[in-house]
């Protein structure tokens, strides 16, 4: 069974809104070597590939490790399924990360263990919304990050992703554009602090996120001298302060590989401590507090949505063919071409890095 239970995230468009999230309930060591076994096996039986984010549970991230699946962040979940020979992809992660997987394998089926896996980012940005806020705006170029829906997407020049998006609002700052961001405010301040770029701010936030707290960082950092401090750019710019990194999920695993640091306070969901813990054997990490010593946890860091990700769920859909993400093609074509732009860009910076020469507009890669 399961518990159900609201969640609270801002929006510029409703203010404070609400969600729902369910709690599932965490199977017993033997019940848990029978899902894996019999998911192991369906995923093998449907020609299907599970892609799930570095913030599920750690029992699908080694699932999909452990049968030639990826786990990543979500542009990279959507680039392999495409690549992937399997007929299927199951996306474990939240809705936006399968409707990004779909629109680059739209002859795929692609499935979700919950469709009602939802991204505070994503719900405080709806899409009639923010096309009005774009309409009001035409001079400006429309950044969005990838926590958002396709719809979303469809409606933007550049799409991009938090190790990517510093790069590319750079270029467009260098050609003189304008930018209209949506949807975190967050990481749009720090791109726009950084850049020194002219940008309007959608007011969206992560509810993980935003709720770290810079005051206590600052006193687990006295109380932890030797420690280096990563943190999400989605945090708020008094956290982000006081970092030793600043960086996307993947830049966060290879700073912590490459820093010589017995300890690191690491600053975003903590469903990525799995990967940092297996790559990182011997450091030790800690949850970046979320809240003061009178709360009822020092770092409620985790998101309920990608929560209910679970190994029951991958079974049901395997079984059903229940949970695929259908999308419009006109939809899925013209949210494609914002996600091309910034591959394209990216494969560029990738080969002008290894030939050692410069990217147009931005200087050495």
């Amino acid at each position: 069974m399961s518990a159900t239970f609201a969640v609270t995230f801002e929006s510029p468009v409703t203010g404070t809104s609400q969600a729902w999230a369910r709690v599932p309930a965490e199977p017993d060591p033997a019940e848990r070597d029978v899902l894996m076994a019999r998911c192991a096996e369906l995923l093998r039986a449907h020609d299907a590939a599970l892609v799930a984010h570095y913030y599920t549970h750690p029992d699908l991230q080694d699932l999909a490790q452990a049968t030639g699946g990826l786990v990543a962040d979500s542009l990279e979940m959507a680039r392999f399924g495409a690549r992937h020979a399997a007929s299927t992809l199951v996306v474990a992660g939240v809705r936006f990360m399968g409707e990004t997987a779909k629109m680059l394998s739209m002859d795929k089926r692609v499935l979700m263990p919950d469709l009602d896996a939802n991204c505070s980012l994503d719900l405080g940005c709806p899409a009639p919304q923010f096309s009005a806020f774009c309409d009001a705006h035409p001079d400006r170029t429309v950044v969005v990050y990838a926590n958002t829906s396709a719809a979303v997407k469809a409606r933007a020049d550049w799409v991009v992703t938090s190790s990517c998006a510093l790069d590319i609002v750079a270029h467009l700052h260098a050609r003189g554009e304008k930018i209209l961001w949506a949807p975190d405010r967050h990481l749009g301040g720090y791109i726009q602090q950084q850049t020194g770029a002219d940008m309007l701010l959608w007011q969206g936030s992560c509810i993980v996120h935003d709720e770290f707290k810079a005051l206590e960082l600052e006193m687990l950092k006295a109380e932890h001298p030797r420690a280096k401090v990563l943190v999400h750019p989605e945090s708020p710019a008094q956290v982000v302060a006081l970092a030793d990194v600043v960086g996307s999920t993947s830049q966060i695993l290879k700073a912590a590989r490459e820093l010589d640091a017995p300890e690191f306070i690491v600053a975003t969901d903590t469903g990525m401590f799995h990967a940092l813990k297996q790559q990182n054997p011997g450091k030790t990490f800690i949850p970046a507090p979320t809240a003061g010593n009178a709360a009822t946890c020092k770092s409620c860091a985790h998101c309920p949505w990608m929560a209910m990700n679970t190994l029951a769920g991958l079974a049901r859909v395997l079984e059903s063919g229940h949970n695929t993400i259908e999308l419009a093609p006109d939809l899925a074509q013209r949210a494609r071409l914002p996600v091309a732009r910034m591959l394209d860009f990216t494969a560029a910076q990738a080969t002008a890095a290894t030939r050692g020469s410069l990217v147009p507009g931005i200087g050495a890669a």
